[in-house]
């Protein structure tokens, strides 16, 4: 497109704030405002957030050709704010979000129903000017229309051990015609909680917002708080958080695996993945002393050193040797490839429009890797490869997980060749800052926003899982698909309830 702006050009029109690292921040007024929603909607720029404040709006920006991003600010004086989703559908749930907990209203939003607020708080607008909660009413799902189509209702208690979530689905006999998905249910108050938490409570709080994801989010939130300070870490550091990202990201690639290969009664897959998966947190708890390694990352560094490689090294070397035999079996049977392939495709186009992350936008094309495109320590220094098919279905997905197991294996390798000696953790500043960090979790990229007061307490901090671009594509990818295949499509997904439910 000519003459299209480029958020440098934006950040100028707007009142910029020094403070705010590594990317810059600008108050905007609302004119500005509709013009980034004109530039979301021709997909000049991927919406990578957006938040609520006591009296203002923010929204955090991605410029994928330029690898550079932004976050604007427009005050809300009236408690009011141009809907960015009646031109961007992606901004839906946020803009939903941002209405429950703070009471700033999108004018013009074409959804204006509760996400979090399920009516049982006791109060409405929990971080903003509070008022009386009203009793729950029954939510108004969207409606399908035609003749034979009927209603399924599945959850919010499912039949497994897994967060709470409602599906409803609208169906002409096994076909599906909608679904709708509604959360909520795990609300947790993290973004209540956050408000004055010192950095170490903040830090564990972060950690515990999708569990499966706990060293993402910490790593997320850390660099974040360090970014707001404007400080360094050592580089063993560095190099110990990546050891972690990429021992986290192979025990739930292979969970997931396993998972979507049972979802297609080949129980035998689940039970060979379970095996390394179950080696992976072993190791994870030899080296770091806790299965998931929770709380082993912190603002200013790391909280475990590593006393040998070893147990990584056997555990690559044992991976390595059992994984061929385990992608043989997948990709030769055929009952399996009945179920996989060409079910749940999720089309390109969307995938860029919702800025999919992970396996699920690599899957349909879109390859974004945060950890190649906003490079952070030390994946600045380390090579792989990000893979990318364009089938956008179940088979894509399962394969898009594969190609990256192996790719963990290479990078952990490189991390225990290359790590570094020395200290790994730094005195924390104690002054006032903002800052924000952009994590490549397991699931696609992770979003952090921080500001610190002059305590380095936290005044208010906002987390952004992936999932909140993934459950809509969701819905979108299942249309047409038969009720029997809602398992597999959501498995390959395998989208986090409670990252969704601040």
């Amino acid at each position: 497109m000519p003459n299209t702006p480029t958020l440098t050009d934006l950040i100028g029109t707007g009142q910029g704030m020094e403070s705010h690292r590594p990317w810059p921040r600008a108050t905007i007024d609302r004119r500005a405002w509709w013009s980034i929603a004109e530039q979301l909607a021709a997909s000049q720029w991927i919406l990578s957030g957006l938040w609520g404040d006591t009296d203002a709006v923010h929204m955090a920006l991605l410029d994928e050709a330029a690898a550079s991003m932004a976050v604007v600010t427009l005050p809300c004086p009236d408690g009011r704010f141009p809907s960015i989703a009646q031109y961007h559908p992606p901004a839906i749930r946020l803009e939903r979000t941002a209405h429950d907990l703070f009471g700033l209203e999108p004018e013009n939003a074409p959804d204006q129903r509760p996400w979090l607020d399920h009516g049982c708080w006791g109060l409405r607008h929990p971080l903003g000017v509070q008022t009386a909660g009203a009793d729950a009413k029954p939510y108004a799902f969207l409606a399908a229309e035609g003749e034979s189509i009927h209603q399924i209702a599945v959850g919010p208690v499912h039949a497994g051990i897994i967060e709470p979530g409602h599906f409803r689905f609208h169906a002409n006999g096994e076909a599906i015609v909608r679904l709708e998905t509604r959360l909520g249910y795990t609300h947790k108050g993290v973004e209540s909680l956050m408000r004055g938490a010192d950095l170490v409570a903040a830090a564990k709080l972060a950690s515990r917002v999708s569990g499966d994801s706990t060293v993402a989010y910490a790593i997320a939130f850390a660099r974040a708080v360090e970014a707001a300070l404007g400080m360094e870490i050592p580089a063993r550091a560095h190099w110990l958080r990546a050891l972690m990202a990429e021992l986290e990201r192979l025990a739930n690639h292979l969970g997931d695996i396993g998972a979507i290969c049972n979802d297609a009664s080949f129980s035998i897959m689940l039970a060979h993945c379970a095996v390394l998966r179950e080696r992976v947190l072993r190791v994870s708890d030899a080296c770091f002393g806790h299965r998931l390694m929770r709380d082993c990352v912190g603002p200013g560094g790391v909280a475990r050193d590593l006393d040998s490689g070893d147990a990584p090294r056997a555990l690559v070397t044992e991976i390595r040797k059992r994984l061929p035999a385990l992608i043989a079996l997948y990709d030769n049977t055929a009952s399996l490839q009945d179920r996989t392939v060409t079910t749940g495709v999720l089309k390109p186009h969307l995938a860029q429009q919702f800025g999919a992350g992970g396996f699920v936008g690599r899957a349909s094309g879109r390859a974004f890797d945060t950890r190649r495109a906003l490079p952070y320590p030390p994946y600045d220094q380390l090579a792989f490869e990000v893979p990318v098919l364009h089938e956008g279905d179940v088979n894509a997905r399962v394969w898009i997980r594969f190609r990256e197991v192996e790719q963990s294996l290479a990078l952990i390798e490189q991390i225990l060749v290359g790590l570094p000696g020395g200290a790994i953790r730094a005195e924390i500043p104690r002054r006032a800052g903002e800052g924000m960090a952009m994590v490549e979790g397991f699931r696609g990229d992770i979003l952090v926003w921080v500001r610190l007061d002059g305590e380095a307490s936290i005044a208010r901090c906002h987390l952004r899982d992936p999932s909140w671009f993934q459950w809509p594509l969701l819905e979108a990818a299942i249309e047409g698909n038969i009720v029997a295949d809602f398992p597999l499509c959501n498995k390959s997904f395998n989208c986090s309830y409670s990252g969704c439910d601040l």
